[in-house]
C-alpha cells in the first residue's frame, strides 16, 4: 500500500551539496536556460493556475540565490526576496507552505527544501553567540557572522503516533484520536509532540500520550517519517500500544479524545461527522495504515 505522506518524498532531488561553494559551477548552472527557479517572498510563494510556478533564471528577480540541487537533468534554485513583495500582492496571491500543499507534485521535495530554508533564513538574522548580523554563504545553507560563528539550518524532531488498544486487526480493536479546541467542529487527528533533550523517540511517544490524554503506552513501533517545514520539523511516525483505556485530556492542548473502532471511523467519516487529517500528512497515513485502506473525507 502506498501511503499519502509518501507523496512529499516520492521523487527526491540530488542536493549537490559539494557544489554549494563552487561559484563557477553555480554561475554556469544559473546561466543555463534549462535551470528553474522558485521565487520566494519571505516564506511565501505564488502559485499560478493551481500549480507551483517555476521560472527561468532570466525571469527571476534579484534576491538571495539558494541552490536546491539537480533533478531531471537540470539545476533547481530558489530566489528569496523581501517579504514586502508578498504583502504588496493581492490577498491570497502569495501563499505559505500549508496553503500550497494541494499543489505539490513531483516537485514536492524541491518546494519543501526551498521553503524550509526560507523560513530558517527569515527568523535567523543575528548570531546567537555574539549578536552580530548574519550573512548567507554556501548557496544559502550556512550563515556566518563577522566573528566567524557559523549557523546551520535546524530541524526539530517531532513524534506523531496512532495509539491502539486490543488485538491488532481484530474487529473490536480501537485507535485513539484527539482534537484541539481551536479546530473546527468534528476535526480529529493523531497525537503529536516534540522530542525533548536527552529523550528517545519512543519515550517521547509515551510521554506525550500520557501528558495529553492520560493513556499509558507500552510497545512503540516505528512507522515512517515526513519532512514538515511548518516551520522546521521532521515528523516521525509511530504506532503505540496502549496499556490503559481511561482518557483524561489535559484541557490545554487537547480538548477531546476518543477511541474509535474501524466501523465507527468509517461510519462517522462517511457521514462527515468527523474530519480526518489531510491527505498528504503522515497523520493520515498512520490512520489509514491502522484502518487498512483509504478513508473518505479530510480537512
Amino acid at each position: 500500500m502506498t501511503y499519502p505522506h509518501e507523496r512529499l518524498s516520492a521523487n527526491p532531488h540530488d542536493r549537490t551539496a559539494l557544489h554549494r561553494g563552487d561559484d563557477a559551477w553555480l554561475e554556469e548552472r544559473w546561466a543555463d536556460p534549462r535551470s528553474r527557479v522558485l521565487v520566494v517572498s519571505g516564506t511565501r510563494i505564488r502559485p499560478r493556475d493551481g500549480q507551483i510556478a517555476w521560472v527561468s533564471p532570466a525571469d527571476a528577480p534579484d534576491g538571495l540565490r539558494v541552490l536546491l540541487g539537480e533533478q531531471d537533468g537540470r539545476a533547481w534554485f530558489a530566489v528569496i526576496v523581501d517579504a514586502e513583495l508578498s504583502q504588496a500582492g493581492e490577498p491570497g496571491e502569495w501563499t505559505p507552505l500549508r496553503g500550497v500543499l494541494p499543489y505539490l507534485a513531483d516537485d514536492a521535495g524541491l518546494v519543501l527544501h526551498a521553503l524550509g530554508l526560507a523560513e530558517w533564513l527569515f527568523v535567523t538574522r543575528f548570531c546567537p553567540r555574539c549578536g552580530e548580523p548574519l550573512s548567507a554563504r554556501s548557496a544559502g545553507h550556512e550563515l556566518v557572522c563577522p566573528n566567524g560563528h557559523t549557523q546551520f539550518p535546524r530541524t526539530d524532531p517531532a513524534v506523531i503516533m496512532v495509539v491502539t488498544i486490543g488485538e491488532p486487526g481484530a474487529e473490536d480493536e480501537r485507535c485513539l484520536l484527539g482534537r484541539q479546541a481551536v479546530w473546527p467542529a468534528g476535526r480529529y487527528s493523531t497525537l503529536a509532540g516534540f522530542c525533548e533533550p536527552g529523550e528517545t523517540l519512543e519515550d517521547a511517544v509515551r510521554r506525550e500520550v500520557l501528558e495529553e490524554v492520560g493513556i499509558v503506552v507500552g510497545e512503540v513501533e516505528y512507522f515512517g517519517n515526513q519532512p514538515w517545514p511548518l516551520p522546521a520539523s521532521l515528523m516521525i511516525g509511530f504506532i503505540g500500544r496502549a496499556l490503559t483505556t481511561e482518557i483524561q485530556v489535559d484541557e490545554r492542548e487537547i480538548e477531546d479524545a476518543r477511541w474509535f473502532t474501524r466501523a465507527e471511523m468509517r461510519e462517522l467519516s462517511e457521514a462527515g461527522t468527523i474530519a480526518l487529517p489531510s491527505g498528504v500528512s503522515i497523520s493520515r497515513s498512520l490512520v489509514e495504515h491502522w484502518y487498512g485502506g483509504p478513508l473518505p473525507g479530510h480537512w
